[in-house]
C-alpha cells in the first residue's frame, strides 16, 4: 500500500506495514485541461479563494510525505510516528479549511482533517488511515483543487 499526497508518487513498504491514508490513483493529480472560470478559481464567498486554499493544502500534503519519507528512512515508523504526522495533517487542514469559504474546497479539507484525526487518535494509526472514508475524502480534496485550478493528490 503506499501513503500519498500531492505528488501522485507511491512509496512502497514492507507487507502490510504501512497502509495507505490516501489510495486515489496518481490520474486523479493530472491538470485540468482548461483553466477554470476565475469565479471558480478564486471562490464565490468571502475567505481565502479556493485557489489559495488547494495551493495551502498541497504545500500541507508536501510537507506531510516528506515527514513519511523521512520516517521511512530511517526504519519502520511507530504508530507514535503515524499519530504524529497525521496529527499535523489534521492541524494544518482544519485551520486552513477555517480561513475559506464555506465551498467544495473547504468543505472537503474539513472532512479530511475529522478522517485524519479519527486515524491518529487510533491505536494503529497507518491501519486506521487505511479506510474508504479516509481515502473518499482524499478524493474530494483532489476533484475540488481539479475544479479549483490546482493540482493534488490526497
Amino acid at each position: 500500500m503506499a501513503l500519498t499526497a500531492c505528488s501522485g508518487e507511491d512509496t512502497k513498504t514492507t507487507a502490510g506495514s504501512t497502509p495507505s491514508a490516501s489510495t486515489a490513483p496518481s490520474s486523479a493529480a493530472a491538470s485540468a485541461s482548461s483553466a477554470p472560470s476565475s469565479t471558480a478559481a478564486a471562490g464565490t464567498t468571502g475567505g481565502a479563494s479556493d485557489k489559495k486554499l488547494c495551493e495551502s493544502a498541497k504545500k500541507a500534503g508536501d510537507d506531510m510525505k516528506s515527514q513519511f519519507v523521512a520516517a521511512m528512512q530511517s526504519g519502520e515508523p511507530s504508530p507514535a510516528v503515524f499519530k504524529k504526522i497525521l496529527t499535523d495533517l489534521d492541524e494544518k487542514l482544519t485551520t486552513l479549511a477555517a480561513t475559506g469559504s464555506e465551498g467544495k474546497v473547504a468543505t472537503a479539507l474539513k472532512q479530511f482533517g475529522v478522517e485524519a484525526s479519527k486515524a491518529a487518535a487510533a491505536a494503529d494509526p497507518a491501519d486506521a488511515a487505511d479506510n474508504p472514508a479516509f481515502e473518499k475524502a482524499g478524493a474530494d480534496i483532489t476533484a475540488a483543487c481539479k475544479a479549483a485550478g490546482v493540482s493534488v493528490n490526497f
